[in-house]
């Protein structure tokens, strides 16, 4: 039985990657769990292992290809006992599709296989990843019952966890509604205006393509403008205590190698102000309003042609060195393109700093599915009316973009009081 190994979905924003690197060559044996590949996302490059044991017999799409769809096959996997096939019959990858769908039809190239009856035909091999397959084990499910939402109908992780939390009677209801969705063709879009068409001439201007970051980009944050109705809450804060306090900090623990920055202490504001307002530490769905038990802060780092957003989890939970020091990793394995799915996936809030820059204020538009992005500006000195009187103090603006789904304009101004007490008094942070 041949198995084809197709692009996996690596993201839930995936669309496309760019085969970075193969690990193996066609007669090679590969078991589950070993590394075949590195495949380069909007996000990261990552490795990506054998899901079956078997010989490649086949590579479709040699290394350094760019912009392969996902569930596009890749690689041609030889079942046990199955000789590998020889290099010529690259020429059947454009059939693959159908070969996910039913068995392939004889022609005039390839031998009719043996007829089998219904009866006699040997039980389906179960695709589903080791991982799926070790919860699935612990959990005590049934994969046979399963409907995979991975490439090829493969059981992941997913669909384990939602085996484990759907009634028995829905589950097969859900895998089979899950089927309908993936085959689903999608709605055609109107092809992008030209710039010729505003009146540019064509030889006026160089094209730069886009990569898969700008493309994910691109498509997310329109998604969020367009359909998340949103608004934007502005405060103002003195930070001179904060400035104070932080290089107290650093010179009493420079010898530790410790250095806190200001975002270090924004981040760790905002998760006790989530904890202190829980409310605002929720996301919209569907079903219902998800409060999250954490707060998971996403912070967006610049990269190359676009911006990542490493999470530091349970903020609430640890200390200014710790989040530091955490940061400071997230961001140089960010610019590198190392990090691991889970390290920039999910979280419950996020923070936007450009006080670096010089920017004095601006608004982020909202990072789904978190139900507030807060938007850090620059501190500066500026004149305040203190006492009654005309004083001097260094100022920060902070505003926050709220999802009016999950968070409305009360329960924003509850959080950015909340996060302005934090930051104004930051030995209230060690309470």
């Amino acid at each position: 039985m041949s198995i084809p190994i197709t692009m996996p979905a690596l993201s839930p924003t995936m669309e496309e990657g760019n085969l970075s690197k193969w690990h193996v060559k066609a007669g090679d044996k590969i078991e589950p769990g070993q590394v075949i590949a590195e495949i380069e996302t909007d996000k990261a490059t990552m490795e990506v292992e054998a899901v079956d044991e078997g010989v490649i017999a086949e590579i479709l799409v040699p290394e350094g290809s760019q912009g392969v769809k996902v569930n596009t096959p890749i690689a041609v996997l030889s079942g046990e006992g199955q000789a590998a096939k020889p290099a010529a019959a690259k020429s059947s990858a454009p059939t693959s599709t159908e070969a996910k769908q039913a068995p392939p039809e004889p022609t005039s190239k390839r031998a009719a296989p043996a007829p089998q009856t219904v009866a006699s035909k040997p039980a389906e091999r179960i695709l589903a990843s080791p991982l799926a397959r070790r919860l699935a084990e612990q959990g005590g499910i049934d994969l046979s019952g399963l409907q995979g939402s991975g490439p090829n109908g493969r059981i992941v992780r997913a669909d384990v966890e939602a085996a484990r939390k759907a009634p028995p009677a829905a589950t097969q209801t859900q895998a089979s509604q899950q089927s309908r969705e993936v085959t689903k063709p999608a709605p055609q879009q109107a092809p992008p205006a030209t710039l010729e068409s505003y009146g540019i001439r064509s030889n006026s201007y160089d094209l730069v393509p886009l990569d898969l970051m700008r493309k994910t980009i691109a498509k997310r944050m329109t998604s969020s403008f367009r359909d998340v109705p949103h608004f934007p809450l502005t405060i103002d804060l003195e930070i001179d205590a904060l400035l104070k306090a932080r290089g107290e900090i650093n010179k009493r623990f420079a010898d530790n190698g410790v250095k806190i920055s200001v975002n270090d202490m924004c981040i760790k504001a905002a998760a006790l102000a989530l904890k202190l307002v829980p409310e605002a530490n929720a996301s919209y769905t569907p079903d219902g309003i998800a409060m999250h038990h954490h707060a998971d802060v996403a912070v967006a780092v610049a990269i190359p042609h676009g911006l990542i957003t490493p999470i530091i989890w349970a903020a609430e939970t640890k200390g200014l060195a710790q989040i530091s020091a955490e940061m400071a990793d997230l961001a140089l394995r960010a610019r590198e393109r190392k990090l691991k799915p889970e390290e920039f996936q999910g979280g419950t809030f996020s923070i936007s700093n450009m006080g670096m820059l010089g920017i004095k204020s601006f608004a982020s538009i909202i990072n789904e599915p978190h139900g507030m992005i807060m938007s850090i500006g620059a501190g500066e000195k500026r004149p305040i009316v203190k006492n009654d009187a005309l004083a001097i103090a260094t100022m920060m603006t902070v505003t926050v973009t709220c999802d009016h789904r999950v968070v409305d304009g009360a329960l924003g101004a509850a959080f950015l009081k909340a996060f302005k007490s934090f930051l104004e008094d930051p030995m209230a942070m060690l309470l």
